[in-house]
């Protein structure tokens, strides 16, 4: 397909795929002539990704370049997959060094026997956010964590079973990366809304629940 196609079924400006291009997130074409290139099916479905990971959650075009570096590395080894996806994605600030949160976030994954990296990127999001609670005066231990840790595993359970008998190698890495970027924003909103829930039904009594 041409480029004016793409754009068409996909949704993105012939400017932006343009740009894409520039900035390497979009494999080149096929040239025909000096002037035009050809593409395929697996440039639309890249572009889709593209599209979802920056306009839908947010990343900038570096995040986003890593991420899709992480998905050319693919293998067939899906843990390694995993790692490739989740190592890409930087998770905002790092923890400070000298701040006692590095130790509570190891403690509470050695009670929970999980086997996590100690460079993972996730550790250090966890210690950034307990030091910040600390620092407002409402510090949360491991104790406290457990049981959101054990509904975590849940989660964790179900996101890795939609992985199970895909056998190509890049549509593991493409539905980890689904799982990992994009159905978080969906999570916490589930969560919003559980949360409304059960403010309602402890709290509202005979109030209009719409305003809750």
């Amino acid at each position: 397909m041409r480029m004016s196609e793409l754009s068409r079924r996909s949704g993105v400006s012939v400017t932006t795929i343009k740009y894409y291009l520039r900035e390497g997130l979009l494999p080149v074409g096929r040239q025909l002539s000096a002037t035009q290139a050809e593409y395929d099916e697996n440039h639309l479905r890249r572009l889709r990704l593209i599209r979802a990971l920056i306009g839908v959650r947010g990343l900038s075009v570096s995040a986003t370049r890593e991420v899709l570096g992480a998905l050319a590395g693919h293998t067939a080894d899906t843990h390694r997959i995993l790692g490739l996806t989740l190592g890409a994605i930087r998770l905002a600030d790092e923890a400070e060094a000298d701040s006692p949160e590095p130790a509570e976030v190891d403690a509470l994954i050695e009670e929970l026997g999980w086997d996590v990296h100690r460079s993972a990127p996730a550790r250090l999001a966890l210690a950034d956010t307990l030091a910040s609670l600390r620092t407002l005066g409402a510090p949360l231990d491991r104790r406290v964590l457990l049981p959101y840790a054990r509904l975590a595993e849940e989660t964790a359970v179900l996101d890795l079973d939609q992985l199970d008998g895909i056998e190509d190698s890049l549509e593991v890495a493409e539905r980890a990366l689904l799982l990992t970027v994009l159905l978080e924003p969906a999570l916490m909103a589930l969560r919003r809304m559980a949360q409304q829930n059960e403010s309602a039904r402890r709290h509202a009594g005979g109030a209009d629940r719409a305003d809750c």
